[in-house]
């Protein structure tokens, strides 16, 4: 059976350039869609946080911003299902990320503000960019590779192409323009050959390699599927 390590972030807020604080956390599509996916695929799913402490969802998620009616009532229904899982994560300093045939971190505002500076996820990223398995970040989760560094302090994600929320899509957020910084330019000045869809909030995947990136949450379904064909794929060789 197909083992994946869903990492979220532990944050509940994000602090922004003037000391003020927006509730945040993780984004419901972003969690619910992949995790659904993987599920009927027949993997089994570990939910993992810096410290095991239980990941908040971000409000917002379940507004407007997270589309039509239908869909976020069915994003609502999913994540009340697998509340459990959600409220009793490991803890990622404990987990042994080589017992997992996939790492999958989906976003929301949360790793601007834990995982873009945790160590733990900063040396898992690495570690598991260089094993050549398949490592899937989603939206604002490419953050975290900020926290990745190789022994001459350059990132390990220099030269590989990536894509992430744009800085389009993150000043669609009035408060976003408070922000310390921005995924896309950070992203680039880590040296990641960065790209984007030409027409903002639309399903935009980038794969190089091992290394499979959404650009925001509409993109959650088809990176999700896109790592469930390619890992069957390879299975079946």
């Amino acid at each position: 059976m197909t083992k994946v390590l869903f990492v979220i972030s532990a944050a509940d807020r994000w602090t922004l350039n003037d000391g003020s604080v927006h509730p945040s956390g993780y984004w419901a599509e972003e969690v619910a869609v992949p995790h659904r996916i993987f599920s009927e695929a027949g993997w089994d799913i570990a939910v993992a946080t810096p410290g095991g402490k239980a990941p908040t969802l971000d409000r917002l998620s379940l507004g407007l911003a997270g589309g039509m009616p239908w869909k976020r009532g069915a994003v609502k229904s999913y994540l009340d299902g697998i509340e459990p899982v959600l409220a009793t994560p490991v803890a990622l300093e404990t987990v042994d990320p080589d017992a997992f045939d996939v790492v999958f971190y989906p976003g929301g505002h949360g790793p601007m503000e834990d995982l873009a500076y945790d160590k733990t996820s900063g040396a898992l990223l690495a570690n598991r960019l260089a094993s050549g398995k398949p490592l899937a970040l989603l939206c604002h989760a490419p953050a975290a590779i900020l926290a990745a560094a190789a022994p001459d302090g350059t990132s390990p994600f220099a030269g590989y192409r990536m894509t992430g929320l744009s800085n389009r899509e993150e000043l669609f957020n009035r408060f976003a323009r408070k922000a310390p910084w921005l995924l896309e330019d950070k992203l680039k000045e880590a040296g990641v050959e960065y790209s984007k869809a030409r027409i903002p909030l639309r399903p935009f995947i980038v794969v190089d390699r091992n290394l499979y990136t959404g650009q925001n949450p509409q993109s959650s379904e088809e990176l999700a599927g896109r790592l469930v064909a390619d890992v069957g794929a390879q299975s079946s060789k």
